[in-house]
């Protein structure tokens, strides 16, 4: 069993940067693929981003392309989240998740964590 908790949300302007930190417990962190969804007030909880056990694939939403960058560190049993020229649409609760491949879709991942809030002024 994986245990995930999000950190380094908060608010920001428009165009500034966050990075986001996944911290796992356990030391099968390496043998999954983690990714990153995120939710806003009233709509579904979407995909953003997903990196290979290995850290060698990472996948995107077109929302983000360009602008977000998912790594990770197994020596540290950490995944994170670069967010960078940020814009008001990026604000929501986002959660990092632990499953068996880097998949766009909820159903692909078996662990989540609480969820962080960042928050994106204009």
């Amino acid at each position: 069993q994986v245990q995930l908790v999000e950190s380094g949300g908060g608010l920001v302007q428009a165009g500034g940067s966050l990075r986001l930190s996944c911290a796992a417990s356990g030391r099968t962190f390496s043998s999954y693929a983690m990714g990153w969804f995120r939710q806003a007030p009233g709509k579904e909880r979407e995909f953003v981003a997903a990196v290979s056990w290995s850290g060698g694939s990472t996948y995107y939403a077109d929302s983000v392309k360009g602008r977000f960058t998912i790594s990770r560190d197994n020596a540290k049993n950490t995944a994170y989240l670069q967010m960078n020229s940020l814009k008001p649409e990026d604000t929501a609760v986002y959660y990092c998740a632990a499953g068996s491949r880097p998949g766009m879709h909820r159903y692909e991942y078996n662990y989540w964590g609480q969820g962080t809030q960042v928050t994106v002024s204009s």
